[in-house]
Formats: C-alpha cells, sequence, structure tokens
C-alpha cells in the first residue's frame, strides 16, 4: 500500500480541543463535547504527549519549507526540516511531553506545552517511561545547545 501513496494525498483530521489559555506557567486544553469520555484515565498519569496543529504556519510558503537553520540551537549549519523542530513544515503538527497539573471536567491544565493559545488539540497520548524514554539515544552535537524543545 505504501508505494501507491501519492506526495498530495489527504487525509481527514480531526481536532478534538484547542489551547485555552497559556502563561509563564501553565496552559489549558479544552476538549470539545464529543471527545470527553476520551479522557477517562487521563488524570491517573503525571506526563501526558500533546500533539497539535502550529496553526500560524500553516500557509503555503511554511508548508513548503524543507531546509532550516535551527535558530533555537544557536548555529548557522542548514538542516533538513524532518532533522529540527522547526514550525515550519509541511504538515504543521507540533509534539510535547506536558507534566498533567490537574483537570476540571473536559479542561486538562499542563506545565511544559509549547503550543500558543488557539493552536488547536490534534492528540493527547499518555507518557509512559518504559516505551517513550531512551535514555541512551545519540543525538547530533548542534542539539545540545538552546532549550530544552
Amino acid at each position: 500500500m505504501g508505494s501507491r501513496l501519492r506526495a498530495n494525498a489527504k487525509a481527514e483530521l480531526r481536532f478534538i480541543g484547542v489551547v485555552e489559555r497559556v502563561d509563564e506557567y501553565e496552559s489549558e486544553l479544552r476538549i470539545f463535547p464529543a471527545f470527553h469520555s476520551g479522557l477517562k484515565g487521563v488524570g491517573e498519569f503525571s506526563h501526558l504527549i500533546i500533539l497539535y496543529w502550529m496553526h500560524l504556519c500553516d500557509n503555503e510558503d511554511d508548508r513548503g519549507t524543507l531546509l532550516v537553520f535551527p535558530r533555537r540551537h544557536g548555529v548557522k549549519v542548514e538542516k533538513g526540516v524532518f532533522a529540527c523542530r522547526s514550525p515550519s513544515r509541511p504538515n504543521p503538527i507540533g509534539l510535547c511531553v506536558s507534566e498533567l497539573v490537574g483537570t476540571d471536567g473536559h479542561v486538562l491544565r499542563v506545565k511544559g506545552l509549547d503550543a500558543l493559545q488557539g493552536s488547536p488539540i490534534v492528540d493527547i497520548k499518555p507518557y509512559i517511561p518504559r516505551a517513550d524514554s531512551f535514555p541512551s539515544a545519540h543525538v547530533p552535537e548542534w542539539t545540545k545547545n538552546g532549550p530544552p524543545t
């Protein structure tokens, strides 16, 4: 099947919520009513993987970007967008592991989310250390400069 896919193939994406509030310490994610039952058990986890749509980069210029200079890492070496966490990319999907601070019905309060207010939420997954942490992973030297994400 994979060999039949085209670069311009389309898929339907359903946003499950939105980043409603962002401040220096916490963000609030409001989950849409159709997805409320999917939150059952989320409060049992200390951290969540949040996938979100970088809506301010959803334009032809940003989506056509394939080469970037990783600004946040203080290097002047051009890299492919798939080797970086640039918001400019063919599909502006953001991913961030965030600490779950609390829940209030269909609102999740998290710390460490790097999404902007108004960013649509694509998905939420539980962070499971035995599956999601690889302490011996190798990264290029240039990634060791700059912020953690």
